[in-house]
């Protein structure tokens, strides 16, 4: 059944803005269940309401229509409800056979708890000092009478067991005298000859389907749920004082269940497991063709002409690597946005995520925290390194690792064990300052980038078709990865951005490469340091600096050649 309900604002328009219209729709969706589903008697399958949702029916040519149907007059809401409000609890299945075999077809439910009768009359039977066969004939009978099993159904599957067939006229008459005396209709007596054990399960199996929908998040590793019975769109963490409250709510059924008993439903295989990405991932709509991921990059103002191919290239590869399609490797490249405060950076980040997967954003990482680290590489899908510049030095070696890592091992909360958990994350980075990095050699693994004016992240985002175009690229085998010739383009483009040490200063103040190489005595890098020293009174050398000095060089062309010495550098003297 499917009603379609017209709302209005009090004056008869509808909103203007679509944030309005967004909160309006989905007050109106709300009061619509509200009315319906008591009248209906069933409960309605919610849908979260989107402006873009749309509805198809079936042909019918009795369909109803009311071209001047009175629309409801509601006030603009100022926030979307939660619905939390308004509860309206599911019948409980009735029905043995149902609970026991809840969605297979009639026969397969009969045959199961036929199963477990017999069973379970066998074994009381074993156990009894009667050994009169027509007492086990009269019980089995009496418990298929009371379960609801039809007569010859119940008649036709004892039969169907070699050892019982001698006593056919036996069984025949057993089961037509209790057939004859029970009333089933007004006297069923739902499990009483199940086992209490089994009995308790398959009732708080029928309670927890009916009530709660539970998922366990592959990310963030808890279990979540929604409760059936309110207006709800979102799942929220399962924490112990739901776990109360879905107790309570099973003992006001009559299940005798204890919060270790909704615990250990919660924590079993019933509960399946929710991959956020993949779902998300696999539920896109075909690519329409229309190219967004540059787009999307030229929102950022910049001078750089490859800003918008290098982009292009980031994206690919982070929807690569959720995909799975390179476990080896890490994503470890990171656009580093440069600009200054206001212009919109860590919101173009966040925005790069859909609202669905933004739970799995984050811009607050702590590299000091190493296990916590690399837990965030399993538990995000994209990972802001907001304020660069303030990544301690003592950090950078940690930062090199955790981007290049491909898989985390390591040991989740109240776990004993370690095992491999796939890698999500994807980094990006923003700062204020542009002397921030820090690599002598250059760094190929940042994406740098000045922003020289206020982002534009006003308009829309097509989320669907920004990533359907990713995962179509990625599918038609587009390169995800970049080539060596980029890598050399993205060192060449940071040189503005590389922080300049004070060695490598007075370096340039007090030497030059050697024009003549054949002319000049080649030095190590302690003996140009020495120097340095001598011309600059006041300047320590560290151990720290002699071992990066040699990068410093090889980033400013020094040619050098291996002698038994170590590695010498041809340099002179600056005039004056």
């Amino acid at each position: 059944v499917k009603i379609v309900v017209p709302f209005v604002l009090p004056d008869g328009s509808l909103p203007k803005k679509e944030e309005q219209a967004r909160m309006f729709h989905a007050a109106a969706y709300q009061l619509a269940v509200r009315h319906y589903q008591p009248q209906l008697g069933s409960i309605i399958s919610l849908k979260e309401p989107f402006l873009s949702r749309g509805c198809r029916m079936s042909v019918d040519p009795d369909t109803y229509y009311n071209p001047d149907a009175v629309a409801i007059r509601i006030e603009q809401p100022l926030q979307v409800p939660d619905g939390g409000d308004l509860k309206i609890v599911p019948s409980p299945v009735r029905d043995p056979l149902e609970m026991m075999a809840p969605g297979a077809d009639r026969n397969g439910q009969i045959a199961t708890l036929f199963s477990v009768i017999l069973m379970e009359m066998t074994r009381r039977f074993s156990e009894s000092p009667e050994d009169d066969i027509q007492l086990l004939f009269i019980d089995l009978a009496q418990a298929c009478c009371r379960l609801g099993i039809p007569e010859e159904e119940a008649v036709g599957w004892t039969l169907r067991y070699e050892a019982l067939k001698k006593y056919k006229i036996d069984i025949r008459m057993a089961f037509r005298t209790a057939y004859t005396l029970e009333n089933i209709s007004n006297r069923a007596e739902p499990f009483s000859s199940i086992p209490p054990s089994m009995s308790l399960v398959l009732r708080l199996d029928e309670f927890m389907n009916r009530r709660y929908f539970f998922r366990t998040n592959e990310m963030s590793g808890g279990v979540e749920y929604l409760d059936r019975s309110m207006i709800q769109f979102v799942y929220k963490p399962y924490t112990t004082k739901v776990r109360n409250s879905i107790c309570l709510e099973a003992q006001q059924e009559g299940l005798n269940v204890w919060d270790k008993d909704i615990d250990r439903y919660v924590n079993s295989d019933r509960v399946p497991v929710y991959h956020p990405i993949d779902h998300f991932l696999g539920n896109l709509p075909a690519w329409d063709g229309k190219e967004r991921i540059r787009a999307l990059a030229g929102r950022v103002p910049c001078d750089n002409p490859v800003w918008g191919d290098l982009f292009y290239r980031w994206f690919l590869s982070m929807v690569a690597h959720w995909m799975e399609l390179d476990s080896e490797h890490g994503n470890s490249t990171t656009p580093l946005l440069v600009g200054g405060q206001g212009c919109g950076k860590s919101t173009f980040c966040l925005n790069l995520l859909p609202p669905v997967l933004r739970p799995y954003y984050t811009d607050s990482i702590d590299f000091g925290n190493r296990r916590g680290a690399e837990l965030a590489l399993h538990r995000y899908a994209l990972v802001n390194i907001d304020e660069f510049d303030s990544v301690k030095s003592s950090h950078q070696g940690f930062l090199k690792h955790i981007l290049q890592k491909a898989v985390v091992n390591t040991r989740l909360p109240y776990q004993s064990a370690s095992r491999n958990l796939r890698r999500y994350a994807t980094f990006i980075a923003t700062s204020n300052n542009y002397d921030l990095l820090t690599d002598p050699t250059g760094s190929r693994r940042f994406i740098c980038v000045e922003v020289k004016d206020r982002i534009d992240y006003a308009q829309p985002i097509d989320y669907d078709q920004l990533y359907a175009e990713a995962k179509e690229l990625l599918r038609r085998g587009e390169r995800f990865w970049f080539t060596p010739e980029e890598e050399a383009l993205i060192t060449e483009n940071n040189r503005d951005f590389q922080q300049q040490p004070a060695e490598e200063q007075l370096f340039l103040r007090y030497f030059k490469i050697a024009e003549d190489i054949e002319e000049v005595k080649p030095l190590l890098a302690s003996e140009i340091l020495d120097m340095i020293a001598e011309k600059q009174p006041g300047f320590n050398i560290t151990k720290t600096m002699i071992l990066n000095f040699g990068k410093l060089l090889k980033r400013n062309s020094v040619p050098n050649k291996r002698t038994m010495r170590g590695t010498c550098y041809y340099v002179e003297e600056v005039d004056g």
